[in-house]
C-alpha cells in the first residue's frame, strides 16, 4: 500500500469520508485484505486497475473472516455498482466495468450509492 487516500462522495457529501489504502501495485492487490483478523470502521482499501473491466475487477473473500462494503466506481469517477461481499465467498464481480474497487467496513453501506460521483484525495 503506497498511501492513505480519502474518498470523497461529492453527490451526498459525508462529515467522515473513508480513509483508505491506495493499492496499484500487484502484491498489494493481491494479498488485499485477506487474514487479517478484523477491520476498523475507518479502514479499507481502494483496488485501482488500469482500465475498466468487470472482470479485472473482480474479488474473492477467501480468506477474509469478515465482510465488506464493496463499491465500483469507473474511470468517470462514478459509482457503477455495490455489494455487501460475504466472508469465504468464492467470488463477485461488478454489474457494469469499473476501474476502482473500493472495500469498506459493512457498516459504511450507506456512504456510497450508485450512480454518486466520488473524488480521491490524499489523506
Amino acid at each position: 500500500m503506497s498511501h492513505l487516500i480519502h474518498i470523497h462522495n461529492l453527490t451526498s457529501p459525508i462529515e467522515h469520508p473513508a480513509r483508505v489504502g491506495y493499492c496499484d501495485s500487484f502484491p498489494c492487490k493481491l494479498r488485499g485484505l485477506m487474514f487479517r483478523p478484523r477491520l476498523a470502521l475507518d479502514e479499507g482499501l481502494l483496488l485501482v486497475e488500469k482500465k475498466d473491466s468487470r472482470l479485472d475487477t473482480s474479488i474473492h473473500m477467501l480468506f477474509v473472516p469478515f465482510d465488506l462494503a464493496v463499491i465500483w466506481i469507473d474511470t468517470d469517477m462514478t459509482v457503477v455498482d455495490k455489494v455487501i461481499a460475504k466472508s469465504w465467498r468464492p467470488a463477485y464481480f461488478p454489474k457494469a466495468d469499473a476501474r476502482y474497487t473500493l472495500e469498506i467496513h459493512p457498516d459504511r453501506w450507506e456512504d456510497y450509492q450508485i450512480g454518486d460521483k466520488v473524488e480521491f484525495k490524499d489523506a
